[in-house]
């Protein structure tokens, strides 16, 4: 450990009389070493892939969305096909799902609008999803059948860490998040859900994603004026694919 804090020049451990932490360098360092490594693994794999069978690993990546079905859809086709072919999902926030892009970790990124895919190649998918709220039942807001933007101002929310960013969420709520009363954020939205469901506050998220049917104590209103996005998958541009991501991607085109 001392001769890896005297290589990089800086403090990666804080010693105590029992246990050793990292500092925030040393964080860094771990943080880019687990990216390395998986890097690593992924590009062996590709070059371990078989030549003349079909096979190897595609890493997808996005946030939480029905509009996944048509990424399913595809991938069971081409799994029918080339059963050698694998399928590796991460789920993020469009933060981390462009990072895990730009660095060659996942192939494929899936991206929710309005998103700045100018640096991609990039493909529009022909589904939208909706924005509503999601309530228990038993809320003061659960008897309308729409939510309307004042409906929300006095009350505790629950928003994901990008619709706080400039997005159409910011804009139709037609205040700033500081004027109304956040009491938490998420990136998945189960775990917010789980927030709903103990009272915390009125999660605005994406329809389809949790489901309200039956005997639950959750209900999912759309909003008022209504508001959908559109959601694209992006490459790196001038990528170049092993052959079963190249396959997938044609699937893909094949079937929108």
């Amino acid at each position: 450990m001392q001769n890896l804090e005297k290589e990089t020049g800086q403090q990666l451990f804080i010693r105590g009389t029992r246990n050793i932490t990292l500092t925030e360098a040393g964080n860094l360092l771990y943080k880019r070493a687990e990216e390395i490594i998986d890097l690593h693994n992924k590009t062996e794999s590709e070059l371990k892939a078989p030549i003349t069978d079909v096979g190897g690993d595609i890493y997808i990546g996005g946030g939480e969305s029905y509009v996944m079905g048509l990424i399913a859809k595809a991938a069971y086709k081409v799994r029918k096909q080339y059963p050698q072919v694998r399928f590796h999902l991460f789920s993020g926030d469009m933060v981390a799902v462009s990072e895990k892009l730009d660095k060659g970790l996942i192939d494929f990124g899936i991206f929710i609008e309005p998103a700045d895919l100018s640096k991609y190649d990039h493909m529009r998918l022909p589904l939208t999803d909706t924005w509503g709220v999601l309530m228990r039942k038993d809320s003061p807001l659960a008897v309308k059948e729409r939510i309307a933007p004042e409906d929300l101002w006095d009350k505790p929310l629950i928003r994901s860490k990008h619709s706080l960013e400039k997005s159409i969420i910011s804009d139709w709520f037609r205040k700033n998040a500081e004027e109304l009363d956040i009491a938490a954020t998420y990136n998945l939205i189960y775990n917010a859900s789980i927030l709903v469901e103990e009272g915390v506050g009125y999660a605005v998220c994406l329809d389809k994603l949790i489901n309200t049917s039956g005997n639950g104590n959750l209900c999912f209103r759309p909003l008022y004026p209504e508001l959908e996005s559109h959601l694209d998958i992006a490459w790196k541009k001038y990528q170049v694919f092993p052959k079963c991501a190249e396959i997938f991607l044609k699937r893909l085109q094949d079937d929108l």
